[in-house]
This record gives structure tokens, C-alpha cells and sequence, in this order.
């Protein structure tokens, strides 16, 4: 007895059931992959402008030139550079109120540059949360769908006579091709959340010793009274 078992067939003699786990699968395997591109090409961004931040900033030139262009702009610039604009702008709210005690000018600049820093490590984290929700739980999901295919197969078979390997072999592999599309859903998602889960962490700690070596910049330059340069 010839069947035909292409995963196009198997697919749509599927139960009602099993076929909207699979379609639901595939929906969220398109999704997983689409964020996992946005958030590929977003990375890429980020390092890159802050690779250029980071080398205009310690080529020497004058902090208040450096805290225009930031704030000119502010909306094309990269994570470092929004950072380092917050703390200089904090800090030369407080020296415009004639305040000159070195902690309270520091404390201020630390304080709005890791506030900075939340918003913008927010931003860089966004979809990795999806990530990782499509890689533990899609397995599962296609496992409903083999586990409720084989029930729904058994339950066919339960009238029959005779049964025989040919008899069962399509409703198991039916349901098996679930588990493998919430398989095809996960893997990708997993691979993905651990290799920019691994990158957010090298460019969180990049931009906190950013934090630190300019607030050593600024203590310099409340210790000389002149935050035009370092």
C-alpha cells in the first residue's frame, strides 16, 4: 500500500488541531526571525556608533564641541554618546547654579549617566525577552500537537479490525511533523538569544567603564575649575 508522506501531505491530512499548533508555530518561527534580523543589523548599529564616539572623544577634543554635537544629534547617536551627553549636561546645570563642591558635581553626573544608561541598555534588550520565550516554550507547543495527533490517530485506529504498520505510520508521522516545526522555531531562537544576550553584555560593560572613566575626567576637571577639555 503506497502513501504519499511528503510533509505537504502529512501537513494537510493533519487534524484541525494539530495543523493550527503548526500554523501557529510557523507564525511565530517568521516573527522569531524577523527580530532576530532587526536586532542583528541594531547591534551593529550600536557598535559602530559608539566605536566612533569613543574615537572622537579620546582624540582630545574639547568636551563642550563634543556635548554640541551630541545634542545636535541626539537622535542619530549612538548609546555612548546620548550617555555622555546626559552627564554633561548635568553637569553644567550644576555649575551654572554656582555650585563648585566637587561631590555634589559628580554625584549628579554619575546619577544621570546611569540613568542614561538604563534607558539606552532598554532599548538594546528590546525583543530578547521574545527570544527566549520562542526557544523555551515552541518545543512544548509542537510536543501539544504531536501528543493531541497521536490521541487523534489512536482514536482512528480504534474502529478498525486489522491495524497494521501502514495504518498507523501516517497519523504518528502527522503528528511528529509539530515537534519538528516547534523544534525549527526554537533552535534558531535559542542560538540567537545566546549570541546577542553575549553581545548586550560586552557593550553594558563597555559603557559603564565609559561612566567611570568620564567621571574621572570630570574630577579633573572640577579639580582645575575648567570643564572645557580633558
Amino acid at each position: 500500500m503506497n502513501q504519499d508522506m511528503s510533509i505537504l501531505h502529512l501537513v494537510l491530512n493533519a487534524s484541525f488541531v494539530v495543523q493550527f499548533v503548526m500554523a501557529l508555530l510557523v507564525c511565530v518561527s517568521i516573527a522569531s526571525w524577523a527580530a532576530i534580523f532587526r536586532k542583528l543589523f541594531a547591534l551593529k548599529k550600536v557598535h559602530a556608533l559608539n566605536e566612533e564616539f569613543e574615537r572622537d572623544f579620546w582624540s582630545g577634543s574639547n568636551l563642550n564641541e563634543l556635548h554640541a554635537a551630541a545634542t545636535q544629534n541626539a537622535k542619530s547617536a549612538g548609546p555612548m554618546e546620548r550617555i555622555f551627553a546626559s552627564g554633561m549636561r548635568e553637569y553644567q546645570k550644576l555649575r551654572e547654579r554656582r555650585i563648585t563642591d566637587a561631590g555634589t558635581l559628580m554625584d549628579g553626573a554619575r546619577r544621570a549617566m546611569r540613568a542614561s544608561f538604563q534607558r539606552e541598555m532598554d532599548v538594546i534588550e528590546t525583543n530578547l525577552s521574545f527570544m527566549a520565550s520562542v526557544g523555551s516554550v515552541s518545543p512544548y507547543v509542537g510536543l501539544f500537537g504531536t501528543v493531541w495527533g497521536i490521541m487523534h490517530a489512536f482514536t482512528g485506529l480504534a474502529s478498525m479490525q486489522q491495524v497494521t504498520l501502514a495504518t498507523v505510520a501516517p497519523g504518528i508521522a502527522e503528528a511528529l511533523v509539530a515537534t519538528a516545526i516547534g523544534l525549527f522555531a526554537a533552535i534558531p531562537a535559542v542560538v540567537a538569544y545566546n549570541r546577542f544576550a553575549r553581545d548586550i553584555d560586552r557593550t553594558a560593560i563597555r559603557l559603564e567603564t565609559f561612566i567611570e572613566e568620564f567621571c574621572n575626567i570630570l574630577q579633573r576637571n572640577v579639580a582645575t575649575q575648567s570643564p572645557s577639555g580633558h
